[in-house]
């Protein structure tokens, strides 16, 4: 089938520059961020592994990590990303390494085995909503703040699907790391690498990448060099563009 025979109307097809995929993304609602490329390649996965995505959204994570994994189950609560996804495995002919489940991870007593994947991937919602707000956010914005799940959400569902001495990475606000790293602790979970990223040189980091391990003994944490996303004069740094060109 032509790649064009997938698209919808106002839909596009983007080269998602790894193993030949592509991804439809629909730019009036869907579509993913530099974040979702940086946590994707953060990882050290084992080849046989089974990884969940928390809130996979259109399915671009999953399509990132598959030459790396066994097995990937891509957890989505939109019903309109979830078409997306399931059109995008489809696509690039991983129907049978990555499955799309519509359900809400913040249940994941009722929709989840305990303790069966061995590592967890999530670009979560970053920013709390504060009083007031959620009347005023609209569109793709809605996307970046906690409407539907929140650090605590994401937290608890790792933890619940991952096995002893399972892996969960994560990418969020660098501003927010204490409470994550409160998070991780209070579910068994220790940090043991972070990495830091600073939109330029000599910028204070806005996010930061970390992997946490189930089960893990306190400290021995391994703070990686920064990344930085762009040069002075606003490029991309030699290490961004090789990120998306591997």
């Amino acid at each position: 089938m032509n790649d064009e025979n997938f698209l919808r109307e106002g839909e596009r097809l983007d080269d998602l520059m790894r193993s030949g995929r592509k991804i439809i993304q629909d730019p009036r609602e869907f579509c993913f961020s530099m974040d979702a490329v940086l946590i994707a390649h953060f990882p050290h996965f084992k080849k046989n592994s089974r990884v969940i995505d928390l809130g996979t959204g259109t399915g671009v994570i999953p399509l990132l990590i598959a030459d790396n994994v066994r097995e990937i189950c891509a957890v989505e609560l939109n019903s309109r990303a979830v078409d997306l996804a399931r059109r995008n495995v489809e696509l690039n002919g991983l129907t049978e390494k990555i499955s799309v489940m519509e359900g809400d991870y913040r249940r994941h007593r009722e929709i989840f085995k305990a303790e069966t994947f061995d590592a967890a991937i999530a670009n979560p919602p970053y920013t709390p909503l504060k009083n007031g707000e959620a009347n005023k956010i609209f569109g793709i914005a809605r996307a970046r703040h906690e409407f539907t799940a929140t650090l605590e959400d994401v937290v608890t569902a790792a933890r619940y699907v991952l096995k002893f001495h399972g892996a969960f990475y994560m990418i969020h606000l660098a501003s927010r790391l204490c409470e994550i790293v409160d998070a991780l602790h209070r579910r068994q979970m220790e940090m043991k690498r972070l990495r830091m990223i600073h939109p330029k040189p000599n910028r204070d980091a806005n996010l930061i990448m970390l992997e946490a391990v189930v089960g893990a003994n306190a400290g021995n944490l391994k703070i990686l060099p920064p990344l930085i996303v762009h040069n002075e004069d606003g490029s991309y740094t030699e290490e961004i563009f090789k990120i998306y060109n591997e």
